[in-house]
């Protein structure tokens, strides 16, 4: 079991290693250019440096392991900076958006994906993947509409690629529409972007409070998995697509959002001494920001452009359609 371990830590090692670099990287020319941010600039430089000189297949598991654990690490920690209280200034306005907001989505990605000549299964997929969180949605949703593997990774990448374009433009639209207006930036960004990773990358290119806010609407959209992922596994029977019988059973919420909120329920009702807060900040960056890196480091654009124009148009007009009710929404809610 130990020497399985240990293999295991040195597949790691090279791309964990690789992710770091870029980090620090990101960190100090955050120093000479502070208007973008360490965020940014680790991730850009990830996307450079990773369809450059970094495609080595030895790097696939460090880095994989930046991207996914680290950011997921981050993401329990940030529970212990944020209480009921901040998640209750979300309020009832910032729920409601959510649920429409899903709702508009879910519907006009399935229906567009139809008129495009998508099957079923990658409708759903789409669907969910957009309205929820990404890749993790999309693993949840497609064991049980028994969706194939070649169909899951087309979704995927179509996914990461619009959540990938959105993070780095999103965040500059929020700053111009609503200028020094927290909520409404945070709703924006939490509301529309696809993967909690994104969703980090694309908030902290506006500031740490707006990571902060942005997360709130994000975890709220993550626990609708439950309701999405109940919903597409009706409809797929009553379609008559999937057996029940071979319908495999997954977990659908993420073991990081349950640990969000049980740090956050720990820092509402216990007294924490100041430093638990300030660690958990501090290393709760740092992940963001390797994860990050690694998030740039495994962004290969040649699988994008494998995919063909119908996938772009299909992405794009699911990724308009989410900025355009979002935007509309916030301003109708007053949020």
């Amino acid at each position: 079991m130990s020497n399985t371990i240990l293999m295991s830590f040195k597949k790691i090692i090279p791309g964990l290693s690789l992710s770091v670099a870029v980090a620090i990287c990101g960190k100090l020319l955050a120093l000479l250019l502070p208007k973008l941010g360490a965020a940014t600039l680790a991730i850009l430089l990830g996307i450079l440096l990773g369809n450059t000189f970094f495609k080595q297949a030895s790097l696939a598991d460090g880095t994989k392991f930046s991207e996914s654990r680290l950011l997921e690490y981050s993401v329990v920690l940030l529970g212990l900076t944020v209480t009921f209280q901040t998640i209750g200034q979300m309020g009832v306005k910032g729920l409601i958006f959510i649920m429409l907001l899903m709702a508009i989505v879910i519907v006009g990605a399935y229906l567009l994906g139809r008129k495009l000549g998508f099957n079923e299964k990658m409708a759903l997929m789409m669907a969910g993947g957009n309205a929820v969180c990404g890749s993790s949605a999309i693993g949840a949703i497609a064991p049980a509409i028994e969706a194939d593997d070649n169909q899951k990774g087309q979704i995927i990448t179509l996914v990461n690629l619009l959540g990938t374009v959105m993070m780095l433009t999103l965040p500059f639209l929020g700053i111009h529409l609503f200028g020094g207006a927290l909520f409404a930036k945070s709703a924006l960004l939490g509301g529309t972007l696809q993967s909690v990773g994104q969703v980090v990358a694309g908030a902290s290119l506006v500031n740490a409070e707006t990571v902060k806010f942005s997360m709130l609407f994000k975890i709220t959209r993550i626990i609708f998995l439950v309701v999405v992922v109940f919903v597409f596994e009706q409809k797929v029977r009553r379609d008559q697509l999937v057996t029940t019988k071979n319908a495999k059973k997954k977990f659908p919420i993420p073991w990081y959002v349950l640990g969000f909120l049980l740090a956050c329920v720990v820092n509402s009702f216990l007294p924490l001494p100041a430093f638990f807060n300030q660690g958990a900040h501090f290393i709760s960056s740092w992940f963001e920001t390797i994860a990050l890196a690694a998030i740039g480091l495994r962004l290969d654009f040649r699988k994008f452009l494998k995919e063909g124009p119908r996938f772009l148009i299909y992405g794009l007009s699911v990724g308009s359609l989410q900025t355009i009710a979002a935007v509309a929404l916030i301003f109708l809610l007053h949020i």
